[in-house]
């Protein structure tokens, strides 16, 4: 099966570009951005050895979906999907924080507070809570967002402002987004039987303007649950049914990988590959309640997204 996993793209007025763990990025005279959703995999912050064909499209299709229901809170940087991999958009300088919301102690929350911890970025965590139980509302536990190649660490509202990484009134509405966005993900996550566990949202400034970036409510970036049975499963301390990318980290924990330096990534056989693409059109239709309209494969693919990208941007230059 084919997968993208590298682009090398010259796209007219390009002046930058960046790659990430999945996602590449061209800026565009200095204005907008081409972000392409590659096929890469990363767990543990190590990008694995082979793509996984129509992850890509899914990502890509699902932010697209949440970033056209949530115009209506804040504006986002999306400008158009000229291809099923790909989203052009407005550049905005980055805030340098990501707002992690939290419905429900799981994950790394609940790792902190069973080692003893009751405080989390500041946020007062009640005693006696247990496993994947619900906030009484939402927390924001804010991460710095940390330079190419390091990890993020986790900071206070308080070190934010007194450090000025973001202006008091910005990160103040910055806050009031981010929980907004959330709502808005769980209602839209409840009507397809889910519930929206913990997100994560990034933010830009453009002329003075705050605009969400980046993607939102896709399954790299945010945690589900299944709602039917998880009062169940709560009341009887058994593991949540989960809707996330949590089982590549699982399978490659069982294959004796957690991203320690020097470890190598276990094969991916084809068979392994195909299983992660089936969860993937899992997640995507889950999700959005839509049938994945598979894009085929052309023969050149950089051929289609060069097309695609350069009919989009001679509108916009």
């Amino acid at each position: 099966m084919k997968a993208l996993i590298k682009t090398n793209f010259q796209f007219p007025q390009q002046t930058a570009t960046y790659t990430g763990k999945v996602r590449d990025v061209y800026t565009i005279a200095g204005r907008y951005l081409v972000m392409i959703a590659t096929d890469r995999i990363s767990a543990f912050d190590v990008v694995l050895p082979k793509g996984i064909p129509y992850k890509g499209q899914i990502l890509n299709q699902i932010a697209a979906k949440f970033l056209a229901a949530t115009e209506d809170i804040v504006p986002n940087w999306r400008i158009a999907s000229p291809d099923p991999m790909v989203t052009v958009g407005h550049r905005c300088e980055p805030f340098a924080v990501e707002m992690i919301v939290r419905g429900y102690l799981t994950g790394s929350a609940w790792r902190a507070y069973k080692n003893g911890m009751r405080e989390i970025c500041g946020v007062a965590i009640p005693e006696g809570m247990r496993e994947h139980q619900a906030f009484h509302v939402p927390i924001i536990t804010p991460t710095t967002k940390a330079a190419h190649g390091l990890h993020d660490e986790d900071i206070s509202r308080n070190e934010i402002i007194a450090r000025r990484i973001v202006d008091e009134a910005d990160y103040i509405q910055l806050e009031n987004y981010a929980l907004a966005l959330f709502r808005r993900g769980s209602e839209m996550a409840a009507r397809q039987g889910l519930l929206l566990v913990d997100t994560k949202y990034e933010f830009g400034k453009k002329d003075g303007k705050i605009y969400l970036i980046d993607e939102i409510h896709t399954p790299d970036s945010s945690r589900y649950f299944y709602a039917d049975g998880y009062a169940e499963r709560f009341a009887n301390n058994e593991p949540q049914k989960q809707l996330s990318k949590e089982f590549v980290r699982e399978w490659l924990m069982a294959n004796g990988f957690n991203g320690q330096a020097g470890q190598p990534a276990p094969e991916m056989t084809d068979e392994v590959v195909a299983g992660i693409t089936d969860r993937y059109i899992e997640l995507y239709e889950k999700i959005t309640g839509a049938t994945l309209v598979r894009e085929p494969y052309p023969e050149n693919i950089y051929e289609r997204i060069e097309t695609n990208v350069g009919n989009l941007l001679a509108r916009l230059l």
